[in-house]
């Protein structure tokens, strides 16, 4: 079972992206949460869930652990399949949906694609106490010394990444003012750090 990929992306679209692991090609389908925090080019590191089928062997790649980890939940609910699960994650950030199956939100998760409000309310009922123990975890210590700088075209390039993976801008504007880049990072490297610290 394949479960990490890190290579260079040879092509991506919004609907599958190939990743190029030491000039072996893997087709792999990413919410857009993940499209959006694609780098242009050098390395780059997928979580993957391989999905087993009778006729097909489908890999679905995620940006950080609990991205996968939210997906492989979703896929534990009668009548979402892994396309559903990854519509879900290109409309709603995992905190959002967090914080909706906890607060019970059926009327919001209702309005995601493939949702009704039948299977919201199974979601909220199945998912609900699961979700307190996936995020239980506190991903907001940061790891080693991040100043509290950042060059400007990184920084704004990290705040519209993050906008777009649904963070609020104060939220986002909070993470960044925590994080300094070193001569070396890139605004990949300043992104997992600052999902790192936004991440519950």
């Amino acid at each position: 079972m394949i479960a990490l990929l890190t290579g260079k992306i040879a092509s991506k679209t919004t609907e599958q992206i190939i990743i190029d692991v030491n000039g072996v090609g893997y087709q792999v389908a990413v919410p857009l949460s993940s499209f959006y925090c694609l780098p242009e080019e050098g390395l780059t590191t997928l979580h993957i869930h391989t999905h087993v089928r009778e006729d097909a062997l489908l890999l679905f790649g995620f940006m950080t652990p609990i991205e996968k980890e939210m997906f492989i939940l979703l896929l534990t609910i009668s009548g979402i399949g892994p396309k559903v699960a990854l519509n879900i994650l290109s409309h709603m950030s995992c905190i959002d949906l967090r914080d909706a199956l906890i607060n019970e939100d059926a009327q919001r998760l209702a309005t995601l694609p493939g949702i009704g409000k039948k299977t919201a309310e199974r979601l909220i009922l199945e998912l609900r106490e699961k979700i307190r123990k996936l995020t239980a975890i506190d991903p907001a210590q940061p790891t080693g010394n991040l100043p509290n700088s950042a060059p400007i075209a990184i920084s704004d390039d990290t705040l519209s990444a993050l906008l777009n993976l649904g963070y609020k801008e104060k939220q986002a504007n909070a993470a960044l003012a925590k994080i300094t880049i070193g001569a070396d990072d890139t605004m990949e490297t300043v992104l997992k750090a600052a999902l790192k610290l936004l991440i519950r």
